[in-house]
C-alpha cells in the first residue's frame, strides 16, 4: 500500500478520494460533497467524538469535502484550502448558496442579527473567515454587509476574498495574547503552526498546517551550520514540533504553552529554555 500522510490525504482501507485510487487501493472510493463551514468555526478532530482530540479548524466559509457521514452526524471530510482530514460535525456545515466574495480583514467581528449595532451578535468570526454579502445596508453608525442565510457584518471589518496584506508578521502580532489552544486557528485560541498559517495566508502565501509541513514547505532553509545566521523579520524559527515567526533580528513571536498565548520574547530566551528541555533548533527559513 502506497504510503500517504493520513492528515493530508482521505485515504482509509475501506473508504479513500476518488482522486487517490490510483496510488491507494482501498475498498471503495468516493468523489465527496463539498459544503462550506456555516457555523463561527468547525472542529476537525481525530476520531467522532465531541471529546476527541481537535486537530484543527475550519473557518466560517470555508470549503468542506465531505467523504462520509455516520448515522450519529459525523463527516469524514477534508478542508479544501489546506487538505487537513478530520471528523467535523455535520451540523457544522451547510451547502453554499453562494461563492464568498468576502474575508474577515478584522481580528475578529461579530455577526449582528440585523444592521444595527445594538443587535445580539449571532456569532463572531475571526480573520479569515469567509462569507458571501447578498445586501447592504446603512444606519448613523455603520455601513453593513447583509449575510446569507442571516445576520449582518459591519463592512469595515471586511475585504474583498482575493484581496491580501503584504506583512504576514503584522498579521501575526494582531493575535499577541490570544490564548494558546490545540488546534485552533482563530483569535479565541491558536496554536503555532495555524499563527504562521493564518498569517501567511492573510498574505496570499500558502501554508500547510502543521509545523513539519511548514519545515519543508514554506521558504527557504538558512543555512545552520555556523550556528544563527543573521535573521530578520519574517523568518520561521523551527524546533521539533514548535514554530515561531521573527518580528525583528532579535524578537520572536510564538503561540506556545509556557506562556499559555501567542507571546513575543527574545529568541535567545526561547532558545534557552527549549534547549533545557534537549530541544535544538532545527530550522530556520525565509519567506522571502
Amino acid at each position: 500500500m502506497t504510503e500517504l500522510d493520513p492528515r493530508i490525504n482521505a485515504a482509509r482501507p475501506d473508504l479513500a478520494d476518488i482522486r487517490l485510487r490510483h496510488v491507494y487501493p482501498a475498498e471503495r472510493y468516493a468523489e465527496g460533497e463539498v459544503l462550506r463551514v456555516a457555523s463561527a468555526t468547525a472542529a476537525f478532530r481525530g476520531r467522532p467524538a465531541a471529546d476527541a482530540t481537535m486537530l484543527t479548524e475550519g473557518l466560517h466559509g470555508e470549503a468542506v469535502r465531505v467523504f462520509e457521514t455516520t448515522g450519529e452526524g459525523w463527516c469524514w471530510a477534508q478542508l479544501e484550502a489546506d487538505s487537513y482530514v478530520g471528523w467535523v460535525a455535520r451540523s457544522d456545515l451547510a451547502h453554499a448558496r453562494a461563492e464568498p466574495e468576502y474575508r474577515v480583514t478584522a481580528l475578529r467581528t461579530p455577526v449582528f442579527a440585523g444592521p444595527d449595532i445594538k443587535l445580539a451578535p449571532l456569532m463572531a468570526l475571526s480573520l479569515g473567515a469567509r462569507v458571501h454579502v447578498g445586501g447592504e445596508a446603512e444606519d448613523h453608525n455603520a455601513r453593513y454587509g447583509l449575510l446569507d442565510p442571516a445576520g449582518a457584518v459591519v463592512m469595515q471589518h471586511l475585504g474583498a476574498a482575493e484581496a491580501h496584506e503584504s506583512d504576514p508578521v503584522a498579521v501575526a502580532e494582531r493575535f499577541l495574547g490570544t490564548p494558546y489552544l490545540w488546534g485552533g486557528r482563530t483569535s479565541f485560541g491558536i496554536d503555532c503552526s495555524a499563527l504562521v498559517q493564518v498569517a501567511c495566508e492573510a498574505c496570499g502565501i500558502a501554508a500547510p498546517r502543521d509545523s513539519d509541513m511548514q519545515r519543508n514547505g514554506l521558504g527557504e532553509a538558512l543555512d545552520l551550520s555556523a550556528g544563527v545566521p543573521e535573521l530578520k523579520r519574517g523568518d520561521l524559527v523551527f524546533w521539533r514540533g514548535h514554530v515561531g515567526i521573527m518580528q525583528d533580528g532579535e524578537r520572536l513571536l510564538h503561540a506556545n504553552a509556557f506562556h499559555m498565548a501567542v507571546a513575543s520574547e527574545p529568541l535567545r530566551d526561547t532558545l534557552s529554555r527549549f534547549e533545557a528541555k534537549g530541544l535544538t533548533l532545527a530550522a530556520i527559513r525565509r519567506l522571502v
